[in-house]
């Protein structure tokens, strides 16, 4: 039988922020501070007022007006989400990242080395703390659903260890919103079975639920057994890139709304480069000021980390379309993703073309940008929105 340990960083962007920044401790530090936008994480000195993530930065004002709003470093979150990842990788080679700040570890086996869960588990939790100055939670379960919903039970600086006769018993009691995929409108619907706790499941036998939910109600009483994958992934690779921005007032001008698809087009390619990785479906994101929301994609005939080519298919994409109302949000993203060398052909195309050209532009962007920072120097286009946004 597996043994797999999931860790989960606590409230990770908002104590990366306090770790740095020594006078923010204790304090409730929540990152977005984009009146329009959401959070993206809160410390858990904001969630005793009720704020979370995803919830509307306006609302996480009105219920914590004295919270310190900060708008995030993705760059440094992702130096520590890197720090953790490779101090994982000394336990095991078979590390899983599920997000930028939690994985999956296949432990198997490592008693003889680490001692027991409980002992290993210990160990992590300080080896991160030493390395990060941050704090972990750990769950360890024969699967992974188990480990993730083990490394939950506990927060903050969490232990939890389920061994393979304590299943039965530690799902029992759980609301079964507590399994991975069971969602609030799932939940209304098997409230209305008599089924909130997990063990509710288990009242019905897999036929019924079958009959009812399909193969997502017999998943669903699989996992009321405790049954669940146990394969740790370690290739597992991000299935897109992706960089938005909320306006601070809606727009129509495509000028504008082209100059922030550059920006992220920028941003994208940087993060790809860095990953050794190119895509090539491009994703145009819109958000209307009636909140209704459309993505337009396009599929390109070669994989590609280039900002121009990301920035010039995108600019296609939103020039195909009317824009019926002025835009609250617009996003980029780029997906399907290939590490295949690129092959020659007697003709290239205009995708590899721009790439080969692009090349040592962005690495010599890439370098200023790493020692002078992302400011140090701006493609003219931006410069002259830049011009005239301060103008007007």
């Amino acid at each position: 039988m597996a043994t797999i340990l999931h860790l989960d960083m606590d409230a990770f962007f908002a104590s990366v922020e306090q770790h740095d920044d020594p006078a923010l401790a204790g304090k409730p530090v929540i990152i977005g501070n984009h009146l329009r936008g959401v959070v993206s994480a809160a410390s858990y000195e904001a969630r005793v007022f009720g704020v979370r993530s995803a919830m509307p930065v306006v609302e996480a004002k009105r219920r914590c007006p004295h919270g310190v709003f900060l708008p995030g470093n993705r760059r440094r979150y992702g130096e520590v989400s890197r720090i953790v990842m490779a101090a994982l990788g000394r336990i095991s080679p078979l590390v899983e990242p599920a997000s930028i700040d939690e994985a999956y570890v296949d432990v198997t086996g490592t008693e003889t080395l680490f001692g027991p869960p409980e002992t290993l588990g210990r160990a992590v939790k300080a080896m991160i703390r030493e390395e990060t100055g941050l704090a972990c939670s750990v769950g360890i379960a024969p699967v992974k659903f188990l480990a993730k919903i083990a490394s939950d039970y506990d927060k903050p600086d969490g232990l939890t260890v389920v061994a393979p006769d304590q299943v039965a018993a530690f799902l029992a009691d759980l609301p079964v919103g507590k399994i991975p995929g069971v969602g609030k409108r799932a939940q209304d619907t098997l409230a209305r079975l008599g089924v909130r706790l997990v063990r509710d499941v288990l009242n019905y036998p897999p036929d019924f639920w079958k009959r009812h939910c399909g193969k997502w109600g017999l998943d669903l009483y699989a996992r009321a057994n405790g049954q669940g994958s146990d394969v740790v992934s370690p290739s597992r690779e991000a299935k897109s890139v992706s960089a938005e921005n909320t306006f601070d007032t809606d727009t129509a001008d495509r000028n504008r709304l082209a100059a922030w698809l550059l920006r992220q087009a920028e941003r994208i390619g940087r993060e790809l480069r860095q990953e050794n990785l190119r895509g090539r479906t491009i994703t145009l994101k819109l958000k209307f000021n009636d909140f209704r929301q459309i993505t337009r994609s396009r599929t390109l005939p070669e994989p590609t980390d280039s900002d121009t080519v990301i920035f010039n298919a995108a600019r296609t994409l939103l020039d195909a379309e009317p824009l019926p109302h002025s835009v609250r949000l617009i996003g980029v993203g780029v997906s399907n993703f290939g590490r295949q060398e690129r092959q020659l052909g007697l003709f290239e195309s205009a995708t590899q073309t721009q790439n080969i050209r692009d090349g040592k532009i962005n690495a010599a962007l890439d370098a200023i940008r790493d020692k002078f920072g992302r400011e140090a120097i701006v493609r003219g286009r931006l410069f002259d929105f830049r011009r005239k946004k301060d103008e007007g």
